[in-house]
């Protein structure tokens, strides 16, 4: 699901099963050919030394391609930590972290410390590096910094360079890996989530994904309903909007965040000097941007221009005292304040769309890809239009409207996924968490996956800032719990109230999540 300064992050598509669907492991080999991946026995071991024991590796097989089970084989890294109450115990919990490209094999380490004690007393914790990423066959294009800049705003005398970076990342993409790609997609990693189910012998699974995940989590329910125990989906992507669509509601969700903030920062006038009104601080904003758009503003020897602005502050007006801070920081330097001692000059460095440990170094760009480009095949593929797009959404959504709707290497991509997007419309029961005021899923985004999953709830965090929510000590915390504990859902959607203060800032979040860090030359400052 960024500038070259600023990060990013999000989802993916699918539709009923071209293989046959996995069926349990004892079925005769002769009626399924998936029968060897389904009975292997993993061989786990303590996964690091500097890792507590009780996180367990492993490394099991799965095939390429699930419509030729016999042919080319991937390796699919798994982990776990097991519950310490066998009386207790109830099954598995996968966890998955988001992206695409996102690896999630540390991810039991890092939720047995979030965890409340009684969801760990019924679940092993099972993590996974899915398919293509970290330590599961990796893919990687050979990109260069500046290929892996994928946030990119129109401009019409930059556009036809913009067309040749996407085009170069496509083929790049295709000579590294070939076919291999239209193999690494939602549906075939829900395949792999469903071998790792019957390894580890159990009759169903239960899950908590965060952001793509929550869409990863969405196809597994509708190909394997009969599969799926207690789902927990967090911050959540709307099936019908993957992938550009999901790309293009963070400019959609970017506007109201940021005329919330206006009205803020004008009430605090005498703190923050942005101008009496919204009006006026929605004027101060846009003036800076168009001082740094005829001369980069330098920011702590950070030279910004408006376009590094206008991206990097995207995800920052969703915590409005921080946003306060920093624009009022940026007013400064563009007033030639002097700045900070001992900072070198410098541009800012690309940050490519990946999170977490990657090998090789563009392994989360290249599985970012792989994924939003073969997960359906509703991309355009004529750059005109996504010429017009641009120019459309800068109008209508000034922050980032063009970032959003500009030209992605998906155009050029040369293997279309193997499989059509998957339509997500079912009865499995599941639990959706949202905060209102999320940069990267906004509140739409999980309204459109509560829709699809007519069988679900929702808990909407009133006031909620940031992208992920459990394990982060939310109001919505309890519900996930007893549904995790006991499998009851509220009997209606609820909403419950932000902490006082909490849609102030956007509040550091514990989890392996990707998330925006915001303007070049602030980070660690808000």
């Amino acid at each position: 699901m960024r500038n070259s300064r600023i990060a990013l992050v999000l989802a993916v598509g699918a539709v009923t099963p071209l293989v046959p669907v996995l069926t349990p492991a004892t079925a005769a080999a002769a009626e399924n050919p998936l029968r060897p991946y389904l009975q292997q026995k993993p061989a786990w071991h303590r996964c690091d030394r500097e890792l507590p024991a009780s996180l367990q590796c492993a490394t099991i097989k799965v095939p390429l391609d699930y419509g030729r089970p016999g042919a080319k084989k991937l390796d699919l890294a798994i982990s776990r930590m097991k519950t310490s109450t066998k009386r207790e115990r109830r099954g598995v919990l996968l966890l998955n972290p988001g992206g695409p490209g996102g690896p999630g094999v540390d991810m039991p380490q890092y939720m047995a410390d979030e965890l409340p004690k009684a969801v760990k007393n019924k679940y092993d914790l099972i993590g996974f590096d899915p398919r293509g990423i970290g330590r599961s066959s990796p893919v990687g294009c050979g990109l260069t910094a500046d290929e892996r800049n994928w946030e990119r705003p129109y401009r019409a005398e930059t556009f036809t360079k913009d067309v040749k970076w996407a085009r170069t990342v496509a083929e790049k993409c295709d000579r590294k890996q070939g076919d291999k790609l239209r193999h690494v997609t939602t549906r075939n990693t829900a395949r792999d989530m469903d071998v790792i189910r019957a390894v580890l012998g159990e009759k169903k699974i239960s899950y908590l994904g965060y952001s793509y995940g929550t869409y990863l989590g969405a196809v597994y329910t509708q190909m394997f309903p009969r599969r799926s125990d207690r789902f927990v989906l967090d911050s959540a992507v709307d099936p019908a909007r993957i992938w550009r669509g999901m790309i293009q509601v963070w400019a959609e969700g970017a506007e109201p965040a940021f005329t919330r903030w206006a009205e803020w920062t004008a009430a605090r006038h005498a703190t923050y000097k942005l101008g009496r009104t919204p009006e006026a601080v929605r004027g101060t904003f846009y003036g800076l941007v168009a001082q740094a758009d005829r001369k980069p503003i330098d920011l702590d020897g950070t030279l910004l221009s408006g376009d590094d602005i206008r991206g990097g502050f995207r995800g920052m007006f969703f915590g409005t005292r921080d946003a306060a801070e920093a624009v009022a920081a940026l007013k400064k330097a563009a007033d030639g304040a002097p700045r900070s001692a001992d900072r070198e000059l410098r541009t800012p460095e690309p940050v490519p769309p990946s999170f977490g440990r990657t090998v090789p170094e563009d392994n989360g760009d290249a599985g970012f890809w792989a994924v939003v480009c073969a997960d359906t095949r509703a991309w355009p593929r004529d750059p005109e239009q996504y010429r017009k797009d641009a120019i459309r959404d800068k109008a209508r959504y000034p922050l980032y409207g063009d970032f959003a709707s500009h030209i992605k290497p998906c155009a050029f991509w040369k293997k279309t996924g193997s499989e059509p997007a998957t339509r997500i419309a079912n009865k499995v029961g599941a639990l959706i968490l949202q905060n209102e005021w999320d940069s990267q899923t906004p509140l739409t985004s999980g309204q459109g996956l509560r829709r699809a999953m007519k069988g679900s709830k929702m808990v909407t965090v009133a006031g909620g800032v940031g992208h992920g929510i459990y394990g982060n000590k939310s109001c919505a915390d309890k519900t996930a719990t007893t549904y995790l504990t006991t499998g009851k859902l509220p009997a209606k959607d609820v909403t419950c109230k932000a902490a006082p203060a909490a849609d102030e800032r956007r509040i550091p979040n514990r989890l392996p999540l990707p998330t925006p860090p915001g303007v070049p030359g602030m980070a660690g400052r808000f």
